[in-house]
C-alpha cells in the first residue's frame, strides 16, 4: 500500500511539486506582475515563447518597463529581435530615453544599428549631450626660420548621431588636428609670431573642416601649450656643411690619387727611356766592330773617338765639380779663392 500524505499519495504530490516548479520557471510570474503593475501588458504566452526561444525575459521586460515609464512606445518583438542579434537591449533603451530627454532625434532602428556596429550608443548620446574634450599628444613642427615648436591642443567634440555608423573615430580627429598644427606652424614666417599669437593655430585648423566624415562634430580647438624646441635650421645647415666638407675631401683625395698615379707613370716612362738608352749604348761596340770588319773604320778613327770620349768625360767632371763648390769661396769660408 502506498504511503499517503494529507490523504494524497506521495508520488502524485512529488510530481505535482515538480510540475509546479517547471511552470514557475517557464512563466516568470514575478516579472509578469511587475510589468502589469507598471502599465505594460505582456501575455503569459509571450513570456513562455521567450523561454522557448532562449531569450531572457528579464532582459526584455525590464528595459520595456523603463521605456514605458519614460513615455516611449517600443515593441517587444523589436527588443527581442535586437537581443537575438547580439545587441545590448539595456544600452539601446537607455540611450533612447536619454536622447528623448535631450530632444535628440534618435529612433530605435538607428540606435539598434549603432549598437550592432560595435559602438556604445549610450556613451554616444551622453557625449552628444555633454561634449567631450580630447587632448592631442605633443606635435612638433618647424617654422620657416628653422626653429622647432612643440604644441599640444585640446579638442572639444560632440558626437554626431547620424554619422556614428561608418564615421571615423577619435584617432582620425587627433591625426587631422596634428596635421593642421604642423601645417600652420610650418607656414609661419617666424616662430615668434606663433608664440605671440597661438590662437592663430586653432583658428586656422578649425576652418579646415576636420570633422568631415567622422562620427564627431568639432566645437573648438584650444592650444594648451607651445614650447620652443631645437634650432632645426642651424642643425641642417651644419649637417650640410659637414657633408660638403666630406665631398670636398673626397674630391681632393681623388685628385691626389690621380696625381700619384700619374707620377708613377712618369717614373716608369723615365725608367723605360733609360733602358732604351742602355740598350742603344750596348749596340755601339757591336757597330764599331762591324765597322772594323767592313773597313769603314780605321785605327786612327778609333783613337780619335777615344780622345773625344776622354775629353767629354773630363769636361763633365769639371762641370760637376764646379757645381758642387760653394759660391762664397773655397771651403765655404767666404774668402776668395787663390
Amino acid at each position: 500500500m502506498e504511503e499517503l500524505i494529507f490523504g494524497i499519495p506521495w508520488v502524485l504530490l512529488a510530481g505535482g511539486f515538480v510540475l509546479l516548479m517547471l511552470i514557475f520557471w517557464m512563466v516568470p510570474m514575478g516579472l509578469w506582475i511587475s510589468a502589469l503593475a507598471s502599465g505594460v501588458y505582456v501575455s503569459l504566452t509571450t513570456l513562455i515563447g521567450m523561454r522557448l526561444r532562449r531569450v531572457s525575459p528579464a532582459d526584455i521586460i525590464k528595459p520595456l518597463i523603463a521605456a514605458s515609464k519614460a513615455g516611449l512606445k517600443l515593441a517587444i518583438s523589436d527588443l527581442e529581435a535586437h537581443f537575438l542579434a547580439g545587441g545590448n537591449v539595456y544600452n539601446v533603451v537607455y540611450a533612447l530615453i536619454s536622447a528623448d530627454k535631450a530632444n535628440i532625434d534618435l529612433d530605435f532602428r538607428r540606435a539598434a544599428a549603432i549598437d550592432l556596429a560595435g559602438r556604445d550608443v549610450l556613451e554616444a548620446v551622453q557625449v552628444s549631450v555633454n561634449p567631450k574634450v580630447i587632448q592631442t599628444p605633443k606635435v612638433a613642427a618647424m617654422a620657416k626660420d628653422g626653429i622647432q615648436l612643440i604644441a599640444t591642443a585640446r579638442v572639444t567634440v560632440r558626437a554626431n548621431i547620424h554619422r556614428l555608423v561608418g564615421g571615423a573615430g577619435e584617432e582620425t580627429i587627433l591625426a587631422r588636428v596634428g596635421e593642421g598644427i604642423v601645417s600652420t606652424i610650418g607656414s609661419a614666417a617666424s616662430h615668434k609670431a606663433v608664440l605671440e599669437n597661438p590662437d592663430s593655430i586653432s583658428k586656422t585648423v578649425l576652418e579646415k573642416g576636420l570633422d568631415s566624415g567622422t562620427a564627431f562634430e568639432i566645437l573648438s580647438i584650444d592650444i594648451a601649450d607651445v614650447d620652443v624646441g631645437k634650432n632645426i635650421g642651424a642643425e641642417l645647415q651644419a649637417d650640410q656643411a659637414e657633408a660638403d666638407k666630406r665631398v670636398a675631401q673626397a674630391r681632393a683625395e681623388q685628385r691626389r690619387a690621380m696625381a700619384v698615379a700619374e707620377e708613377q707613370e712618369k717614373r716608369a716612362l723615365v725608367e723605360e727611356m733609360r733602358a732604351r738608352v742602355v740598350e742603344a749604348e750596348a749596340k755601339v761596340p757591336l757597330a764599331m766592330a762591324e765597322a772594323f770588319r767592313s773597313g769603314n773604320l780605321g785605327i786612327m778613327d778609333y783613337a780619335r773617338y777615344q780622345n773625344i770620349t776622354s775629353d767629354t768625360a773630363m769636361r763633365d767632371s769639371i762641370a760637376k765639380s764646379g757645381e758642387e763648390r760653394p759660391r762664397g769661396g773655397d771651403g765655404g769660408t767666404g774668402e776668395p779663392s787663390r
